[in-house]
Protein backbone atom coordinates (compact mmCIF):
# COMPACT_ATOMS: atom_id res chain seq x y z
CA UNK A 1 0.00 0.00 0.00
CA UNK A 2 1.21 3.89 -0.65
CA UNK A 3 1.23 4.64 2.72
CA UNK A 4 2.00 8.48 1.38
CA UNK A 5 -1.53 8.73 -0.06
CA UNK A 6 -3.12 8.06 4.04
CA UNK A 7 -4.91 11.12 5.35
CA UNK A 8 -3.19 13.22 8.19
CA UNK A 9 -5.05 13.97 11.38
CA UNK A 10 -5.46 17.12 10.42
CA UNK A 11 -7.00 16.41 6.84
CA UNK A 12 -9.91 14.76 8.07
CA UNK A 13 -13.56 16.06 9.17
CA UNK A 14 -13.04 14.29 12.89
CA UNK A 15 -10.25 17.14 13.37
CA UNK A 16 -12.46 19.70 12.98
CA UNK A 17 -14.56 17.88 15.90
CA UNK A 18 -11.94 17.85 17.64
CA UNK A 19 -10.77 21.24 17.69
CA UNK A 20 -14.67 22.29 18.51
CA UNK A 21 -14.70 20.23 21.24
CA UNK A 22 -11.60 21.89 22.11
CA UNK A 23 -13.30 25.05 22.48
CA UNK A 24 -16.34 23.89 23.96
CA UNK A 25 -14.23 22.57 27.10
CA UNK A 26 -13.06 25.96 27.77
CA UNK A 27 -12.44 25.70 31.52
CA UNK A 28 -12.28 21.72 31.93
CA UNK A 29 -11.53 20.84 35.46
CA UNK A 30 -10.03 18.01 36.28
CA UNK A 31 -10.72 18.30 40.23
CA UNK A 32 -14.59 18.76 38.84
CA UNK A 33 -14.93 15.48 36.61
CA UNK A 34 -13.26 13.29 39.18
CA UNK A 35 -15.50 14.73 41.82
CA UNK A 36 -19.04 14.33 39.79
CA UNK A 37 -18.54 11.30 37.92
CA UNK A 38 -17.76 7.94 40.26
CA UNK A 39 -17.07 6.25 36.57
CA UNK A 40 -14.57 8.66 35.24
CA UNK A 41 -11.21 6.34 37.42
CA UNK A 42 -12.90 3.29 36.11
CA UNK A 43 -13.45 4.36 32.56
CA UNK A 44 -9.74 6.15 31.42
CA UNK A 45 -7.86 3.59 33.69
CA UNK A 46 -6.84 0.16 31.98
CA UNK A 47 -4.59 -3.09 32.80
CA UNK A 48 -2.33 -4.60 30.03
CA UNK A 49 0.75 -6.76 30.24
CA UNK A 50 2.74 -6.16 32.82
CA UNK A 51 1.39 -1.96 33.35
CA UNK A 52 -1.28 -0.63 35.03
CA UNK A 53 -2.42 3.09 34.11
CA UNK A 54 -4.64 5.55 35.17
CA UNK A 55 -5.50 8.29 32.65
CA UNK A 56 -7.92 9.75 34.79
CA UNK A 57 -6.18 12.95 35.55
CA UNK A 58 -5.67 14.56 32.00
CA UNK A 59 -7.91 17.22 30.76
CA UNK A 60 -9.78 14.62 28.59
CA UNK A 61 -13.77 13.77 29.12
CA UNK A 62 -15.41 10.53 27.00
CA UNK A 63 -16.58 12.45 24.23
CA UNK A 64 -13.26 13.54 23.41
CA UNK A 65 -11.28 10.43 23.55
CA UNK A 66 -14.37 8.84 21.55
CA UNK A 67 -13.61 11.34 19.01
CA UNK A 68 -10.23 10.20 19.04
CA UNK A 69 -10.94 6.58 18.64
CA UNK A 70 -13.14 7.91 15.13
CA UNK A 71 -9.55 10.16 14.31
CA UNK A 72 -7.41 7.34 14.57
CA UNK A 73 -9.72 5.10 12.22
CA UNK A 74 -10.36 8.21 9.60
CA UNK A 75 -6.12 8.32 9.61
CA UNK A 76 -6.31 4.61 8.63
CA UNK A 77 -4.50 3.43 12.07
CA UNK A 78 -5.62 -0.12 12.07
CA UNK A 79 -4.73 -1.09 8.99
CA UNK A 80 -1.12 0.72 9.38
CA UNK A 81 -0.78 -0.91 12.72
CA UNK A 82 -1.52 -4.50 10.64
CA UNK A 83 0.56 -3.36 7.82
CA UNK A 84 3.97 -2.83 10.82
CA UNK A 85 3.31 -6.95 11.68
CA UNK A 86 3.08 -7.77 8.55
CA UNK A 87 6.46 -6.80 7.82
CA UNK A 88 5.06 -3.89 5.15
CA UNK A 89 7.80 -1.34 4.55
CA UNK A 90 6.10 1.24 6.31
CA UNK A 91 9.76 2.93 6.68
CA UNK A 92 8.85 4.66 3.60
CA UNK A 93 11.83 7.18 2.97
CA UNK A 94 14.47 3.99 3.62
CA UNK A 95 11.91 1.60 1.67
CA UNK A 96 12.14 -0.94 4.59
CA UNK A 97 9.96 -2.73 6.94
CA UNK A 98 10.16 -2.07 10.93
CA UNK A 99 10.28 -5.48 12.25
CA UNK A 100 11.12 -4.99 15.82
CA UNK A 101 7.95 -6.99 17.41
CA UNK A 102 9.44 -10.23 14.98
CA UNK A 103 12.72 -9.88 17.60
CA UNK A 104 10.62 -11.64 20.67
CA UNK A 105 7.98 -13.83 18.83
CA UNK A 106 8.50 -17.30 20.58
CA UNK A 107 9.56 -20.07 18.82
CA UNK A 108 7.16 -22.67 20.49
CA UNK A 109 4.15 -21.23 19.04
CA UNK A 110 2.85 -17.12 19.31
CA UNK A 111 0.75 -15.60 21.56
CA UNK A 112 -0.81 -13.52 18.63
CA UNK A 113 -2.89 -15.63 16.70
CA UNK A 114 -1.92 -16.11 13.54
CA UNK A 115 1.49 -14.26 13.85
CA UNK A 116 4.17 -14.37 12.80
CA UNK A 117 2.71 -15.14 9.33
CA UNK A 118 3.76 -17.57 6.70
CA UNK A 119 5.35 -14.43 5.09
CA UNK A 120 7.54 -13.92 7.64
CA UNK A 121 8.68 -17.34 8.53
CA UNK A 122 12.45 -17.47 6.82
CA UNK A 123 12.80 -13.91 8.78
CA UNK A 124 11.45 -15.64 12.06
CA UNK A 125 13.83 -18.26 11.70
CA UNK A 126 16.55 -16.60 11.22
CA UNK A 127 15.52 -14.16 14.37
CA UNK A 128 15.29 -17.42 16.55
CA UNK A 129 18.33 -18.87 14.88
CA UNK A 130 20.60 -15.46 16.44
CA UNK A 131 18.78 -15.08 19.55
CA UNK A 132 19.93 -19.13 20.30
CA UNK A 133 23.43 -18.63 19.49
CA UNK A 134 23.40 -15.14 21.21
CA UNK A 135 22.41 -16.55 24.32
CA UNK A 136 24.59 -19.46 24.41
CA UNK A 137 27.53 -17.23 23.94
CA UNK A 138 26.02 -15.14 26.91
CA UNK A 139 26.20 -18.00 29.36
CA UNK A 140 29.31 -18.94 28.03
CA UNK A 141 30.62 -15.99 29.07
CA UNK A 142 28.86 -16.00 32.56
CA UNK A 143 30.29 -19.29 32.93
CA UNK A 144 33.42 -18.31 32.59
CA UNK A 145 34.93 -16.93 35.75
CA UNK A 146 38.13 -15.36 33.86
CA UNK A 147 35.76 -12.69 32.76
CA UNK A 148 34.94 -10.38 35.60
CA UNK A 149 33.67 -7.03 33.26
CA UNK A 150 31.98 -6.69 30.41
CA UNK A 151 32.32 -2.87 28.17
CA UNK A 152 29.94 -2.30 25.28
CA UNK A 153 30.66 0.15 23.43
CA UNK A 154 28.00 1.76 21.16
CA UNK A 155 26.33 5.26 20.93
CA UNK A 156 23.09 6.18 20.58
CA UNK A 157 20.13 3.50 20.27
CA UNK A 158 23.28 0.76 20.21
CA UNK A 159 23.36 2.07 23.99
CA UNK A 160 20.76 3.53 25.44
CA UNK A 161 18.38 0.15 25.09
CA UNK A 162 20.89 -2.07 27.12
CA UNK A 163 22.63 0.77 28.91
CA UNK A 164 18.92 1.63 30.49
CA UNK A 165 18.09 -2.13 30.95
CA UNK A 166 20.81 -3.64 32.65
CA UNK A 167 20.63 -0.54 35.39
CA UNK A 168 16.56 -1.28 36.02
CA UNK A 169 17.35 -4.76 35.80
CA UNK A 170 20.09 -4.08 38.55
CA UNK A 171 18.34 -7.02 40.99
CA UNK A 172 18.87 -9.76 38.48
CA UNK A 173 22.32 -8.95 37.32
CA UNK A 174 25.07 -12.08 38.45
CA UNK A 175 26.74 -11.33 41.86
CA UNK A 176 30.74 -10.44 40.80
CA UNK A 177 30.48 -9.44 37.17
CA UNK A 178 30.35 -6.28 36.01
CA UNK A 179 28.65 -4.53 33.14
CA UNK A 180 29.77 -0.80 31.67
CA UNK A 181 28.96 1.60 28.91
CA UNK A 182 30.79 3.76 27.17
CA UNK A 183 29.24 5.94 24.12
CA UNK A 184 30.41 9.20 24.05
CA UNK A 185 33.36 10.35 21.81
CA UNK A 186 34.81 12.57 25.30
CA UNK A 187 37.39 10.51 26.31
CA UNK A 188 37.10 10.65 29.78
CA UNK A 189 34.08 8.35 29.93
CA UNK A 190 36.16 5.77 28.24
CA UNK A 191 39.20 6.61 30.30
CA UNK A 192 37.45 6.46 33.53
CA UNK A 193 35.88 3.37 32.71
CA UNK A 194 39.05 1.59 31.95
CA UNK A 195 41.15 2.71 34.84
CA UNK A 196 39.48 0.28 37.17
CA UNK A 197 39.72 -2.76 35.23
CA UNK A 198 42.27 -5.57 33.88
CA UNK A 199 42.55 -6.43 30.09
CA UNK A 200 42.63 -10.36 30.83
CA UNK A 201 39.21 -9.93 32.90
CA UNK A 202 37.62 -7.87 30.59
CA UNK A 203 35.45 -8.57 27.37
CA UNK A 204 34.86 -5.85 24.92
CA UNK A 205 31.36 -5.61 22.88
CA UNK A 206 31.41 -3.60 19.81
CA UNK A 207 28.40 -2.63 18.53
CA UNK A 208 27.96 -0.84 15.26
CA UNK A 209 25.43 -2.32 12.92
CA UNK A 210 27.75 -0.89 9.87
CA UNK A 211 31.42 -1.11 11.99
CA UNK A 212 31.71 2.56 11.13
CA UNK A 213 29.92 4.79 13.58
CA UNK A 214 32.75 7.55 14.40
CA UNK A 215 32.09 7.29 18.12
CA UNK A 216 31.65 3.81 18.24
CA UNK A 217 34.81 3.11 16.46
CA UNK A 218 36.95 5.80 18.12
CA UNK A 219 35.85 4.19 21.44
CA UNK A 220 36.71 0.70 20.08
CA UNK A 221 40.39 1.30 18.85
CA UNK A 222 40.84 3.25 21.70
CA UNK A 223 40.08 0.02 24.25
CA UNK A 224 41.84 -2.08 21.93
CA UNK A 225 45.24 -0.03 22.36
CA UNK A 226 44.69 -0.05 26.10
CA UNK A 227 44.00 -3.87 26.29
CA UNK A 228 47.22 -4.81 24.35
CA UNK A 229 49.68 -2.11 26.17
CA UNK A 230 48.72 -2.85 29.61
CA UNK A 231 49.46 -6.69 28.57
CA UNK A 232 46.32 -7.92 26.88
CA UNK A 233 46.66 -10.72 24.54
CA UNK A 234 44.09 -12.37 22.11
CA UNK A 235 41.77 -9.59 20.72
CA UNK A 236 39.88 -12.41 19.32
CA UNK A 237 38.86 -13.61 22.76
CA UNK A 238 38.43 -10.06 24.40
CA UNK A 239 36.58 -8.04 21.71
CA UNK A 240 33.02 -9.27 19.97
CA UNK A 241 31.09 -7.13 17.50
CA UNK A 242 27.63 -6.58 17.30
CA UNK A 243 27.30 -5.88 13.34
CA UNK A 244 26.70 -7.34 9.93
CA UNK A 245 29.85 -5.76 8.39
CA UNK A 246 32.02 -9.10 9.47
CA UNK A 247 34.66 -8.01 7.22
CA UNK A 248 35.78 -4.59 9.48
CA UNK A 249 35.37 -6.62 12.24
CA UNK A 250 37.70 -9.24 11.43
CA UNK A 251 40.22 -6.26 10.17
CA UNK A 252 39.86 -4.84 13.73
CA UNK A 253 40.92 -8.48 15.46
CA UNK A 254 37.20 -9.94 15.84
CA UNK A 255 36.38 -13.39 14.88
CA UNK A 256 33.40 -13.95 16.68
CA UNK A 257 30.32 -11.45 15.80
CA UNK A 258 26.50 -11.37 16.17
CA UNK A 259 24.27 -9.38 12.86
CA UNK A 260 21.23 -8.41 12.64
CA UNK A 261 18.79 -6.75 9.88
CA UNK A 262 17.94 -3.76 8.24
CA UNK A 263 14.89 -3.90 9.65
CA UNK A 264 16.14 -3.47 13.19
CA UNK A 265 16.21 0.41 14.13
CA UNK A 266 18.89 1.65 16.24
CA UNK A 267 16.19 2.76 18.89
CA UNK A 268 14.11 -0.30 18.51
CA UNK A 269 17.41 -2.70 19.09
CA UNK A 270 18.05 -3.61 22.82
CA UNK A 271 15.81 -6.58 21.62
CA UNK A 272 18.52 -7.74 19.08
CA UNK A 273 21.46 -8.89 19.35
CA UNK A 274 22.59 -5.36 20.69
CA UNK A 275 21.17 -6.39 23.72
CA UNK A 276 23.92 -8.65 24.26
CA UNK A 277 25.37 -6.82 27.44
CA UNK A 278 21.77 -7.78 28.87
CA UNK A 279 21.61 -10.83 28.17
CA UNK A 280 24.93 -11.55 29.95
CA UNK A 281 23.98 -9.25 33.17
CA UNK A 282 20.64 -11.22 33.49
CA UNK A 283 21.58 -14.89 32.00
CA UNK A 284 19.49 -17.05 28.98
CA UNK A 285 16.47 -17.42 30.86
CA UNK A 286 16.06 -13.50 31.98
CA UNK A 287 16.44 -12.46 28.64
CA UNK A 288 13.84 -14.36 27.31
CA UNK A 289 11.22 -12.82 29.59
CA UNK A 290 12.05 -9.30 28.82
CA UNK A 291 11.56 -10.72 25.39
CA UNK A 292 8.12 -12.41 26.58
CA UNK A 293 6.97 -9.38 28.24
CA UNK A 294 7.42 -7.31 25.16
CA UNK A 295 5.71 -9.63 22.83
CA UNK A 296 2.82 -9.60 25.43
CA UNK A 297 2.54 -6.01 25.12
CA UNK A 298 2.98 -6.70 20.93
CA UNK A 299 -0.55 -8.86 21.49
CA UNK A 300 -2.36 -6.73 23.15
CA UNK A 301 -1.32 -3.69 20.33
CA UNK A 302 -2.21 -6.00 17.75
CA UNK A 303 -5.32 -7.49 18.53
CA UNK A 304 -7.37 -5.04 21.39
CA UNK A 305 -10.25 -3.33 20.01
CA UNK A 306 -9.03 0.75 19.88
CA UNK A 307 -10.98 1.40 22.69
CA UNK A 308 -9.29 -1.09 25.18
CA UNK A 309 -5.96 -0.98 23.88
CA UNK A 310 -3.55 0.74 26.09
CA UNK A 311 -0.85 1.81 23.15
CA UNK A 312 -3.43 3.58 20.99
CA UNK A 313 -5.68 5.43 24.11
CA UNK A 314 -2.00 6.50 25.27
CA UNK A 315 -0.68 7.81 21.72
CA UNK A 316 -4.30 9.47 21.18
CA UNK A 317 -3.55 11.06 24.17
CA UNK A 318 -0.61 12.51 23.26
CA UNK A 319 -2.08 13.70 20.22
CA UNK A 320 -4.99 15.13 22.01
CA UNK A 321 -2.04 17.14 24.27
CA UNK A 322 0.13 18.15 22.33
CA UNK A 323 -2.19 19.28 19.32
CA UNK A 324 -5.60 19.92 20.53
CA UNK A 325 -4.71 21.68 23.89
CA UNK A 326 -1.05 22.83 23.05
CA UNK A 327 1.15 21.29 25.29
CA UNK A 328 4.64 21.08 24.08
CA UNK A 329 6.71 19.38 26.94
CA UNK A 330 5.65 16.04 28.66
CA UNK A 331 8.04 15.31 31.47
CA UNK A 332 8.89 11.70 32.78
CA UNK A 333 8.98 10.93 36.69
CA UNK A 334 10.08 7.09 37.36
CA UNK A 335 9.72 6.57 41.34
CA UNK A 336 12.43 4.03 41.00
CA UNK A 337 15.85 4.59 40.96
CA UNK A 338 16.63 1.38 38.59
CA UNK A 339 14.82 3.43 36.29
CA UNK A 340 17.11 6.53 36.36
CA UNK A 341 17.59 6.01 32.79
CA UNK A 342 14.37 5.41 31.17
CA UNK A 343 13.82 9.46 30.71
CA UNK A 344 16.67 9.53 28.13
CA UNK A 345 15.66 6.06 26.61
CA UNK A 346 12.06 7.51 25.98
CA UNK A 347 14.00 10.81 24.68
CA UNK A 348 15.64 8.99 22.08
CA UNK A 349 12.69 6.80 21.14
CA UNK A 350 9.90 9.72 20.71
CA UNK A 351 12.09 12.46 19.69
CA UNK A 352 14.15 10.64 17.11
CA UNK A 353 11.20 8.85 16.01
CA UNK A 354 8.76 11.87 16.16
CA UNK A 355 10.57 14.32 15.95
CA UNK A 356 9.25 15.23 11.74
CA UNK A 357 8.94 18.04 9.98
CA UNK A 358 7.54 16.93 7.03
CA UNK A 359 4.45 13.73 6.19
CA UNK A 360 5.27 11.10 4.23
CA UNK A 361 4.52 12.67 1.43
CA UNK A 362 7.31 15.03 2.10
CA UNK A 363 4.72 18.03 3.01
CA UNK A 364 5.84 20.45 5.66
CA UNK A 365 3.02 19.27 8.75
CA UNK A 366 -0.05 21.74 9.63
CA UNK A 367 0.32 20.96 13.23
CA UNK A 368 3.49 20.08 15.73
CA UNK A 369 4.79 16.35 16.23
CA UNK A 370 6.37 15.21 19.45
CA UNK A 371 6.97 16.57 22.58
CA UNK A 372 9.96 17.53 24.61
CA UNK A 373 10.23 14.77 26.88
CA UNK A 374 12.18 14.94 29.38
CA UNK A 375 12.79 13.79 33.30
CA UNK A 376 14.00 12.37 36.55
CA UNK A 377 13.76 10.41 39.08
CA UNK A 378 11.57 10.97 41.86
CA UNK A 379 11.97 12.05 44.39
CA UNK A 380 14.52 13.72 43.42
CA UNK A 381 13.16 16.06 40.75
CA UNK A 382 10.46 16.97 43.43
CA UNK A 383 13.52 19.24 44.81
CA UNK A 384 14.74 20.41 41.42
CA UNK A 385 12.07 20.97 38.54
CA UNK A 386 8.80 20.33 40.12
CA UNK A 387 8.68 23.80 41.33
CA UNK A 388 7.59 24.84 37.71
CA UNK A 389 5.55 22.09 37.08
CA UNK A 390 3.44 23.34 40.22
CA UNK A 391 3.59 26.91 39.62
CA UNK A 392 5.19 27.93 36.50
CA UNK A 393 3.47 29.78 33.43
CA UNK A 394 3.14 26.55 31.04
CA UNK A 395 1.21 23.57 31.69
CA UNK A 396 3.49 20.34 31.29
CA UNK A 397 1.70 16.81 31.23
CA UNK A 398 4.10 14.88 33.61
CA UNK A 399 3.93 10.49 33.54
CA UNK A 400 4.59 8.94 36.98
CA UNK A 401 5.84 5.38 36.79
CA UNK A 402 5.90 3.61 40.03
CA UNK A 403 6.23 -0.08 40.98
CA UNK A 404 4.36 -1.47 43.77
CA UNK A 405 7.03 -4.18 45.25
CA UNK A 406 10.33 -3.05 46.20
CA UNK A 407 13.35 -5.03 45.80
CA UNK A 408 15.41 -3.93 48.64
CA UNK A 409 15.06 -4.85 52.74
CA UNK A 410 14.85 -1.38 53.67
CA UNK A 411 11.37 -1.17 55.63
CA UNK A 412 11.04 2.45 56.07
CA UNK A 413 11.58 3.77 52.47
CA UNK A 414 8.98 2.27 50.09
CA UNK A 415 5.37 3.31 51.68
CA UNK A 416 6.85 6.95 51.84
CA UNK A 417 8.37 6.63 48.56
CA UNK A 418 5.23 6.03 46.67
CA UNK A 419 3.16 8.11 49.07
CA UNK A 420 5.29 11.29 47.40
CA UNK A 421 4.32 9.68 43.99
CA UNK A 422 0.76 9.68 44.65
CA UNK A 423 0.84 12.98 46.48
CA UNK A 424 2.29 14.58 43.21
CA UNK A 425 -0.17 13.46 41.12
CA UNK A 426 -2.64 14.75 43.75
CA UNK A 427 -1.06 17.85 44.22
CA UNK A 428 -0.76 19.00 40.90
CA UNK A 429 -4.32 18.16 40.08
CA UNK A 430 -5.62 19.82 43.40
CA UNK A 431 -3.35 22.71 43.78
CA UNK A 432 -3.85 25.35 46.32
CA UNK A 433 -6.76 27.63 45.88
CA UNK A 434 -7.50 28.97 49.08
CA UNK A 435 -3.91 30.78 49.42
CA UNK A 436 -3.09 34.04 47.31
CA UNK A 437 0.54 35.11 45.84
CA UNK A 438 3.30 32.99 46.15
CA UNK A 439 1.60 30.14 47.98
CA UNK A 440 -1.26 30.23 45.25
CA UNK A 441 -1.42 26.81 43.27
CA UNK A 442 -3.60 26.83 40.19
CA UNK A 443 -3.77 22.74 40.19
CA UNK A 444 -5.56 20.81 37.22
CA UNK A 445 -2.73 20.06 35.95
CA UNK A 446 -2.30 16.52 33.75
CA UNK A 447 -0.52 13.65 34.73
CA UNK A 448 -0.47 10.25 33.72
CA UNK A 449 -0.01 7.20 36.66
CA UNK A 450 1.56 3.83 35.42
CA UNK A 451 2.14 1.08 37.90
CA UNK A 452 4.34 -2.26 37.53
CA UNK A 453 3.60 -4.41 40.32
CA UNK A 454 7.17 -5.43 40.42
CA UNK A 455 10.35 -4.31 37.87
CA UNK A 456 11.23 -7.25 36.73
CA UNK A 457 12.69 -8.29 32.85
CA UNK A 458 9.33 -9.43 32.13
CA UNK A 459 7.70 -6.29 33.24
CA UNK A 460 10.17 -3.96 31.83
CA UNK A 461 9.56 -5.80 28.29
CA UNK A 462 6.08 -4.90 28.24
CA UNK A 463 6.32 -1.12 29.51
CA UNK A 464 9.17 -0.37 26.83
CA UNK A 465 7.33 -2.32 24.08
CA UNK A 466 3.79 -0.01 25.38
CA UNK A 467 6.27 3.21 24.61
CA UNK A 468 7.23 2.13 21.19
CA UNK A 469 3.83 1.49 19.78
CA UNK A 470 2.54 4.49 21.81
CA UNK A 471 5.18 6.21 19.42
CA UNK A 472 3.85 4.32 16.44
CA UNK A 473 0.15 5.82 17.18
CA UNK A 474 0.89 9.31 17.19
CA UNK A 475 3.39 9.08 14.30
CA UNK A 476 1.12 7.30 12.73
CA UNK A 477 -1.97 10.03 12.98
CA UNK A 478 0.50 12.58 12.05
CA UNK A 479 1.30 11.10 8.99
CA UNK A 480 5.15 10.68 9.36
CA UNK A 481 7.92 8.08 9.28
CA UNK A 482 8.48 7.14 12.85
CA UNK A 483 11.94 4.76 11.78
CA UNK A 484 14.00 7.12 9.72
CA UNK A 485 16.48 9.90 11.41
CA UNK A 486 17.76 11.66 8.54
CA UNK A 487 18.08 14.85 10.71
CA UNK A 488 20.90 13.12 12.58
CA UNK A 489 22.87 12.79 9.22
CA UNK A 490 23.91 16.55 9.26
CA UNK A 491 26.09 16.99 11.91
CA UNK A 492 27.74 13.58 11.49
CA UNK A 493 28.66 14.98 7.60
CA UNK A 494 29.89 18.27 9.09
CA UNK A 495 31.89 16.80 11.95
CA UNK A 496 33.87 14.77 9.48
CA UNK A 497 34.66 18.24 7.60
CA UNK A 498 35.46 20.32 10.57
CA UNK A 499 37.93 17.12 12.68
CA UNK A 500 40.92 17.69 10.31
CA UNK A 501 40.61 21.65 10.49
CA UNK A 502 41.29 22.42 14.11
CA UNK A 503 44.80 20.46 13.03
CA UNK A 504 44.90 21.95 10.00
CA UNK A 505 43.37 25.59 10.96
CA UNK A 506 42.12 25.42 7.73
CA UNK A 507 38.94 28.10 7.86
CA UNK A 508 38.16 28.28 4.26
CA UNK A 509 34.66 28.61 3.58
CA UNK A 510 33.21 28.34 7.13
CA UNK A 511 30.92 30.63 8.76
CA UNK A 512 32.65 33.74 10.71
CA UNK A 513 31.37 32.02 13.95
CA UNK A 514 32.58 28.47 13.06
CA UNK A 515 36.20 29.97 12.03
CA UNK A 516 36.59 32.31 14.97
CA UNK A 517 35.73 28.89 17.07
CA UNK A 518 38.56 26.73 15.12
CA UNK A 519 40.90 29.87 15.55
CA UNK A 520 40.72 29.90 19.39
CA UNK A 521 40.56 25.91 19.65
CA UNK A 522 43.82 25.81 17.12
CA UNK A 523 46.39 26.26 19.79
CA UNK A 524 45.19 23.10 21.91
CA UNK A 525 46.31 20.77 18.39
CA UNK A 526 49.05 22.14 17.41
CA UNK A 527 51.90 20.30 17.79
CA UNK A 528 54.88 21.42 20.39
Amino acid sequence: MDWTRRPRCDETPEWATLKHLRAAQTGFDVREALAQDAARFARLSQSAPGVFADLSRNRIDTEAEAQLFALARACGLEAHRDALFAGEAVNTTEGRAALHPLLRAPGEGSLIAGWPTAALADSHRAVLATLEALLAFAERVRADSAITDVVSIGIGGSDLGPRMAVQALTPFLTPGRRVHFVSNLDGHELADTLAALRPQRTLFLVVSKTFTTLETLTNARSAREWFLTQGGTDVARHFVGITTAVEAARAFGIETTFGFWDWVGGRYSVWSAVGLALAIGIGAEGFRQFLAGAHAMDAHFRTAPLEANLPVRLGLLDVWNRDVLGFGSRCVAPYHAHLARLPAYLQQLEMESNGKRVDLAGRALAVPSAPVVWGEPGTNGQHAFFQLLHQGTEVIPVEFIAVGRAQHGLAEHHAPLLANALAQARALMLGQLDAGGHRHFPGNRPSTFLLLDELTPYSLGALLALYEHRVFVSGSLWGIDSFDQWGVELGKQLARDLGPRLFSGDVTGLDAATAALIGRLRPFFEKN
